[in-house]
């Protein structure tokens, strides 16, 4: 870990007193603290309580709430409820996929957009529907998620634009 993070986490761990059962507190802590817990989190952990990596690993991988790579800027949520998932949500996380070029949990490799699946958005009268972090898009189709998909894309490009034009003016 860099000096600087690894102090940061470290003074997060500083209630740990070796009680058992302070795992996954102690994961949810390298979580809030990464935004995902990275392989450095697990050894670190690992030495200090003295569970074997393997069993660190074993729990991450169990537990749902749990993210072993970062998320990217922009979660695209897929409803997959019943709802949703009679009105085409099979359709909508093909097309999602296919426009990002990434499976259901992965993330782009740009960082930008990380895809998941969830059992209920609670918006069935507008199903099929996708958030794209806290914006919910609803009554989709093939057509209608990649034109959302490319406006996220869009809006990115122009701030990478701003940016740089930007950088540029400072530097004159």
């Amino acid at each position: 870990m860099a000096a600087r993070d690894s102090d940061r986490f470290t003074y997060r761990l500083w209630r740990y007193d070796g009680a058992q059962g302070e795992l996954i507190p102690l994961l949810q802590s390298a979580q809030d603290h990464f935004g995902y817990i990275p392989r450095r989190a697990i050894s670190y952990i690992s030495s200090v309580t003295g569970i074997p990596e393997s069993d660190v690993y074993g729990v991450i991988t169990f537990y749902s709430q749990f993210r072993l790579q970062p998320m990217g800027k922009y979660l695209v949520r897929v409803c997959a409820g019943t709802a949703c998932h009679v009105s085409g949500a099979k359709m909508i996380i093909e097309t999602v996929q296919d426009e990002l070029g990434i499976e259901v949990g992965d993330t782009t490799g740009d960082g930008l957009f990380t895809l998941n699946t969830v059992a209920c958005i609670g918006c069935c009268s507008l199903a099929p529907v996708i958030m794209v972090n806290d914006e919910t898009h609803g009554r989709l189709d093939p057509a209608s998620v990649r034109k959302i998909i490319r406006k996220y894309k869009r809006a990115e490009e122009e701030t990478r634009r701003e940016e740089s034009v930007a950088t540029c003016d400072d530097e004159t």
